[in-house]
């Protein structure tokens, strides 16, 4: 097995860190006043889109890599939609991890983990 680059532990820990933080921040916006408002649980499920990422990048799994820059380009359109620095952000955190998820490193070691899921 390839050994884990230190750039997809750190991804890792960040999507993790974003998605538990994220929920907790959000956790007051449950108790709304509209019992059909469901806001609240798409943000849940965005949030838990990152950890689930965040974990199984850790175990190399190469669609949690996808994921992980799938989740981060949404976050940059949503960006988009509200101030210029929030976009500039996200847009730089995916040029960022793409640029660090798809360096020959990390895709090695990817590969080794999606081959030896797949053998046994």
């Amino acid at each position: 097995m390839t050994k884990r680059p230190l750039a997809v532990i750190i991804i890792s820990c960040i999507y993790i860190a974003a998605g538990i933080l994220g929920i907790a921040y959000h956790i007051g916006g449950f108790r709304t006043p509209h019992p059909f408002h469901f806001d609240p649980l798409g943000i849940a499920f965005i949030r838990l889109l990152a950890i689930v990422s965040g974990i199984f990048m850790l175990r190399g799994r190469n669609w949690a890599r996808w994921l992980a820059l799938a989740w981060m380009a949404f976050h940059t359109v949503l960006g988009a939609l509200h101030t210029l620095p929030e976009f500039l952000m996200h847009a730089l955190l995916l040029a960022v991890f793409g640029y660090f998820l798809l360096r020959p490193q990390a895709t090695n070691y990817f590969r080794g983990a999606s081959a030896k899921a797949q053998g046994a």
